[in-house]
Formats: C-alpha cells, sequence, structure tokens
C-alpha cells in the first residue's frame, strides 16, 4: 500500500512532462516534423504582432525536411490545398534548414526554418503571424483573451 502513492506521483509527473513537451514541441508524434501554427485577427486589426481585436486559431503548416534528398515536404492541416515540396534545400535537421521556392509549386509560407521556427522571407511582406502550440491548442478550444502573436 506505501508504494501506491509513490507510484501515482511518479506517473503523474511523467505525465505532466510528457504532455508540456508536446505542447511546446519538443516532443511530436508520428515524425511529423515540425509544425507552424498561424493566427488570425477577429473583431479587430493587425498592429505588427498584436491584434486590436483577439486571435483564433488559424491554419497548421507542417513541414517535413529531408536531409539525405535535400528537400522539405509542405502542407497545411486538414485543407485540401495540395501539398509542395522545397528542393535545393540545405537541412541541417528537422528545426533548421533553408530552400529555395520552386516555381511550379504552390507557395510556402516560410522558406526557411531556425531552431524549429519559421524565418521570414527577406523582401517579402507576409501576411501569417504566428503563436506556440500550447496557445494556438488553447485558441482552438475558444479561448480568446489573447492579443499579442509571437511573429
Amino acid at each position: 500500500m506505501k508504494k501506491l502513492p509513490v507510484v501515482l506521483t511518479v506517473t503523474a509527473v511523467v505525465v505532466l512532462l510528457g504532455v508540456t513537451g508536446w505542447l511546446h514541441d519538443f516532443i511530436t508524434l508520428g515524425g511529423a516534423g515540425r509544425t507552424v501554427y498561424t493566427v488570425e485577427c477577429a473583431d479587430g486589426a493587425w498592429r505588427g504582432t498584436t491584434c486590436t481585436g483577439h486571435l483564433v486559431a488559424g491554419d497548421r503548416h507542417r513541414f517535413k525536411a529531408l536531409k539525405n534528398h535535400g528537400e522539405v515536404l509542405y502542407w497545411t492541416a486538414g485543407s485540401p490545398q495540395p501539398s509542395g515540396k522545397l528542393g535545393d534545400c540545405t537541412v541541417s535537421d528537422a528545426k533548421n534548414w533553408s530552400c529555395r521556392q520552386a516555381p511550379a509549386q504552390p507557395p510556402a509560407i516560410t522558406l526557411a526554418m531556425k531552431n524549429g521556427r519559421a524565418v521570414a522571407t527577406p523582401g517579402q511582406a507576409t501576411s501569417h503571424h504566428c503563436v506556440e502550440k500550447w496557445k494556438w491548442v488553447l485558441l482552438e478550444q475558444g479561448v480568446t483573451w489573447f492579443h499579442e502573436a509571437d511573429t
């Protein structure tokens, strides 16, 4: 009987660490690569990264880096839009890569990832604002008190 509280405590800690790792994209399921979580500004306008209304969950853009092929596959989760493939890529790992946009491919929201974060394309105005996964999950569940995007 004395072992039960210890086992429950250890199990709770392991589960909590796992969920925290998943919410911060430290742990990814199914080898999906990296996901960029976008947000939109509802009932307001963007002023830099601040929404004068409130944030709502946007699209999830997924990227899978193929180091051996020098390519990055990308798609929008749950969207009928076609997937695409970036070629001519320098791939260090799933969190660090840069590519050139192939003209025949659908546009990607980023052409580079650094430390697991999308890098803005130089000379290209972006209409995408991103947040971390934990914030996107809360927005997806209807939480409306956020006004600031990460990028």
